[in-house]
C-alpha cells in the first residue's frame, strides 16, 4: 500500500510541475547599481524574430555583419577577422552594448552534431572579440544548429548561407 500512495503522489506532483509550466523567458533590464531591475526586456534573437513572423536573420541590423563559415568548420577566415575587428570596436566605443553571437549550420549532419558546431562557431566569434578588448561579460553565445535557416532549398548556394554566425544587440 505505501509503494501504491508514493507512486500516486508522485504523479500528482509530476501533472501540477507540467500545469504551472515555466517562467516566461523575459529578462530584466539592469538596475542603475549594475544589478538586475524590475523592467522586462523582450528577447530579440532570431528565434524570437521568427516566432513573431519575421523570420531569422530578420532582427535589426547591428554593429557586428554575419559570418560566413565553410563545410564542417568553425574556423574564422580573414573576412570574418576583419569583421569581427570592426564590431569590437563599435563595442569598444559604446560600453553599453551587449551582443549574443548565435552559431547557425546546414541541414547536413545530425541535429545533435548541428548543435555543437554551431556552439563551437559561436564560441570562435566571441573567443575573438575578447581578444580583441571586448569584455566576456558583454558577449554570450547561443546555438540554433539547423534549426533557423535562411534559406530551405537543398543547394550548396543555399548551405552555404545557413553557415553563419548572426549577431544580435542586446543592450546599448
Amino acid at each position: 500500500m505505501g509503494k501504491r500512495w508514493l507512486s500516486v503522489g508522485g504523479l500528482v506532483l509530476m501533472v501540477a510541475l507540467f500545469a504551472t509550466g515555466c517562467p516566461s523567458k523575459k529578462g530584466t533590464k539592469p538596475g542603475k547599481d549594475g544589478g538586475l531591475g524590475d523592467e522586462p526586456v523582450d528577447s530579440v534573437g532570431s528565434l524570437d524574430a521568427t516566432r513573431k513572423g519575421g523570420g531569422p536573420g530578420s532582427t535589426k541590423d547591428g554593429p557586428l555583419r554575419d559570418l560566413a563559415f565553410g563545410f564542417d568548420s568553425y574556423e574564422l577566415d580573414d573576412a570574418a577577422r576583419a569583421s569581427l575587428r570592426e564590431g569590437a570596436a563599435w563595442l569598444k566605443d559604446n560600453t553599453k552594448g551587449r551582443v549574443e553571437v548565435e552559431g547557425h549550420c546546414d541541414e547536413r549532419g545530425t541535429v545533435e552534431y548541428n548543435l555543437a558546431l554551431g556552439a563551437k562557431r559561436a564560441r570562435a566569434a566571441k573567443d575573438y572579440l575578447a581578444t580583441l578588448g571586448v569584455p566576456n561579460d558583454r558577449l554570450s553565445t547561443i546555438s540554433y544548429g539547423e534549426e533557423l535557416p535562411l534559406c530551405t532549398e537543398h543547394t550548396d548556394d543555399c548551405w552555404a548561407r545557413n553557415r553563419r554566425d548572426h549577431f544580435v544587440l542586446l543592450g546599448d
